[in-house]
């Protein structure tokens, strides 16, 4: 493990595999270094890439300087590419994708950005989530109830009661109890883009390469949410993964990566894959 210091001074821990250009991975909601699924991601790219992964802050070895504001996240990833000698390519998923986003477009050294299933919810086919979902989750941790604040959260995100209760009674549970805290930060990065409405179209200006991916059995908010998002980016594309969900198959999103991030290579778009 290494770890390098934020602006504000917040540790952030990090693993650095592979040899090539450097790639840095950023989490969604609960996940962290020791669970979810960049390390067998990262296993993938080292081949070609050096992968980074990080806690994000607050979760694992990595430091939780308070007050939070979503701009500290993005001082972190800019301490991150400074340790890997920027420019560096950057992939996102979930709320990390749109952590991700909002990094690139305030200016820092990212080439080339990819993002999986940002969270966002645009038109009608499905429920917004609003004031009342951040209350819940605020009330569960205000009182301790860390367990009550991750099944608020998955619930909220669309997982079955009976799975969620289910979830409860295995070993995993108290790693997501161990980051609860950590919910009201991802419902940060994302509350704007959450309420059901169509996204700004002059929100994000990165003009690097953008590549948007999104799997083709998530739900059709999801699906229409990306490519929402990919018509308002000045240089996206669009990649639907057959067969894949929000919890996309490392296997299925590595080939994708891998001949995205190429220095040179022809974009996406250009070979006819935008749909």
């Amino acid at each position: 493990m290494s770890e390098v210091r934020s602006a504000d001074g917040t540790r952030i821990a990090y693993e650095r595999i592979g040899d090539g250009p450097p790639v840095i991975l950023v989490d969604g909601a609960l996940c962290s270094r020791t669970m979810g699924p960049m390390a067998p991601l990262a296993a993938l790219l080292a081949d070609r890439y050096t992968v980074y992964r990080y806690d994000r802050r607050g979760r694992g070895e990595s430091g939780d300087t308070q007050p939070y504001a979503v701009e500290r996240e993005v001082e972190d990833i800019a301490a991150l590419i400074d340790a890997a000698g920027g420019p560096v390519r950057v992939y996102g998923t979930s709320s990390g994708a749109a952590l991700a986003l909002e990094a690139a477009n305030r200016g820092l050294a990212i080439g080339k950005l990819a993002l999986y299933e940002a969270p966002f919810i645009v038109d009608d086919t499905r429920t917004p989530l609003l004031e009342d979902y951040s209350a819940g989750l605020t009330l569960c941790l205000t009182e301790n109830r860390r367990g009550d604040a991750v099944a608020h959260f998955m619930k909220a995100v669309g997982v079955p009661g009976p799975f969620v209760f289910l979830m409860r009674l295995t070993p995993m549970f108290s790693k997501l109890k161990a980051v609860a805290h950590t919910l009201p930060y991802d419902r940060a990065i994302v509350a704007d883009h959450q309420r059901g409405r169509p996204l700004p179209k002059d929100r994000w200006t990165f003009s690097g390469p953008i590549l948007v991916a999104v799997g083709g059995k998530s739900p059709t908010w999801m699906r229409n949410a990306m490519e929402a998002l990919t018509n308002v980016l000045p240089s996206a594309e669009l990649r639907t993964i057959a067969g894949q969900t929000h919890m996309v198959s490392e296997k299925a999103i590595a080939p994708l990566l891998g001949d995205f991030f190429i220095e040179g290579a022809p974009s996406v778009a250009a070979t006819g894959a935008r749909r």
